[in-house]
C-alpha cells in the first residue's frame, strides 16, 4: 500500500496490529457519537479558496511555550501507543525530532522518561495525570525535570475512565489474569510481524512510568482497571497549587471544552490549554473539539496559549483548527496509526503528509505564515455557517 495520507497509516496500522492495540487506539466511548462529531465537524468546515495572491514563500514555523517549532503542532500524549512498534516512544519522539515538532510521553506510555530522554537529543514534553499517590507524582515530576522535559501537560478530563466497550470486545478492559493474557496472545498470534518486533523482541511489556508502583504486575492485564484504582476522582483545581509547587516550567491544562472551565485555568495561571474530549474517548455526547473551540479562544485566547486535538486527520484540519482560533494542535491518532503502520519511518512520513497539506491549504486560501490562518479563511454555505 502507497502511504499517501493518514487514513492510508490508519489501514496499514489496522492489518499490522493485535486486534486489542489497534481498537484502543482507534475506538471512543459508549456508542462513539463524539468520536465521529470531532472528524465530521472539521471535514465539514468550509475553506475560502482564494487566488493571486503570491504564495510563493511559505512559512509553517510557530512558537509553543518558548520553543521554536518547525509546524504548529505537537505530537499527544496516547498511552500504550509504546506497544505499536519496538520501544515505540523512542521511535517516535526521534521521528518528531527530525520534524522539528515537540512530542509528548505519557503517564502511562510503555517507554519511561529515561528512556525517551535517552532517544531524544531536544527537550520534549511530559503528559501527568493526577494520581492518588502524591508521593509517586512528585517522583515522576523530578524525573521530568531532571530529564530536561519542557513542559508539562496536565490531563484534567479524566477522574475516571471512560466506557469505552471495543476495550472490552478484546479483551484489553475486564479481563485479567490468564484468561485475559490467553486472549491477548491468540490476537498477537494473528499478527506475526508485530509479534516478532514488539511481542518478543519489544519487552519488556509494562507502564513504564508507573511500573514502581504495580506491584510486579505489569497494568497491561487489565488496564482500566488500573487507572480505576490509582486515577484520583477527587480532583478540583485546588490541586493545581499542589501541581505548580512542583513543576515551574510552562503548565498546560488539557481536557477543556467549556469556556468557564478555560477561564479557571487561566485564573490559576496555566500558560496554555487543549480544548479536547480526549478524542471522544471520555463522556461521549459532548461537543466536539471544532464546535467547543471558538468560544473557549474568544474568552481566554488572549491571556494563555489555546491549542487543540481531535478528528484531525489532515493538514487541512490543522489550518481549520487554527482559523477556529488554536494556536497548535495535538496529533494523537495520527501518529500512533502511522508508528503502528511502520514505526519511525511511519511517524517521519505522517509529519511530511501533514506539513504538505497545510501548505497547500495555506497557499490556496492566501495565508504564507501561521499567523495569517484565523477566521477570515473560513467560507460560509447555505446552512452551514463557519462557527
Amino acid at each position: 500500500m502507497i502511504l499517501a495520507s493518514v487514513p492510508d497509516l490508519r489501514a496499514a496500522a489496522k492489518k499490522r496490529l493485535p486486534r486489542f492495540l489497534f481498537e484502543y487506539i482507534d475506538g471512543g466511548s459508549y456508542a462513539e457519537a463524539t468520536l465521529r462529531r470531532n472528524v465530521a465537524d472539521l471535514a465539514e468546515l468550509p475553506l475560502r479558496q482564494r487566488v493571486l495572491r503570491d504564495v510563493s514563500a511559505l512559512d509553517l514555523s510557530t512558537e509553543l511555550f518558548g520553543q521554536k517549532s518547525a509546524l504548529p503542532l505537537a505530537l499527544a500524549p496516547i498511552g500504550l501507543a509504546g506497544l505499536n512498534a519496538r520501544r515505540g516512544e523512542c521511535q517516535a519522539v526521534r521521528a518528531a525530532e527530525k520534524a522539528g515538532v515537540p512530542f509528548t510521553l505519557s503517564t502511562v506510555g510503555a517507554c519511561t522518561i529515561g528512556e525517551v530522554a535517552a532517544a531524544a537529543s531536544k527537550p520534549f514534553w511530559f503528559q501527568l495525570y493526577m494520581i492518588r499517590d502524591r508521593a509517586f507524582m512528585k517522583d515522576l515530576l523530578a524525573k521530568a525535570r531532571a530529564a530536561g522535559c519542557s513542559t508539562l501537560v496536565f490531563t484534567v478530563d479524566m477522574p475516571v475512565p471512560g466506557a469505552r466497550y471495543r476495550d472490552y470486545h478484546t479483551g484489553l478492559a475486564g479481563s485479567g489474569g490468564l484468561k485475559g493474557a490467553v486472549w491477548r496472545a491468540a490476537q498477537a498470534a494473528m499478527r506475526p510481524g508485530w509479534a516478532w518486533d514488539v511481542g518478543l523482541n519489544g519487552r519488556p511489556h509494562t507502564l513504564g512510568n508507573v511500573a514502581p508502583v504495580l506491584q510486579g504486575k505489569t497494568g497491561i492485564e487489565d488496564f482500566f482497571a488500573w487507572m480505576r484504582h490509582n486515577f484520583d476522582p477527587s480532583i478540583n483545581w485546588r490541586d493545581l497549587d499542589f501541581i505548580r509547587a512542583e513543576w515551574d516550567g510552562p503548565l498546560v491544562i488539557k481536557g477543556i471544552l467549556d469556556p468557564e472551565d478555560a477561564k479557571e485555568a487561566a485564573e490559576l495561571g496555566a500558560d496554555g490549554l487543549v480544548v479536547s474530549n480526549h478524542g471522544g474517548r471520555q463522556l461521549d455526547g459532548v461537543l466536539s473539539s471544532a464546535r467547543a473551540l471558538p468560544p473557549i479562544a474568544e474568552a481566554v485566547g488572549d491571556r494563555l496559549t489555546v491549542l487543540a486535538d481531535g478528528g484531525i486527520r489532515s493538514g487541512l484540519d490543522v489550518v481549520r483548527m487554527l482559523a477556529l482560533g488554536a494556536k497548535g494542535v495535538l496529533l494523537g491518532r495520527a501518529w500512533a496509526w502511522a508508528l503502528g503502520a511502520a514505526g519511525e519511518a511511519g511517524v517521519t512520513r505522517m509529519l511530511a503528509i501533514i506539513e504538505a497539506e497545510m501548505r497547500i491549504a495555506m497557499a490556496l486560501t492566501g495565508c504564507t505564515r501561521i499567523a495569517d490562518i484565523d477566521r477570515s479563511i473560513l467560507a460560509t454555505t447555505p446552512g452551514l455557517a463557519a462557527p
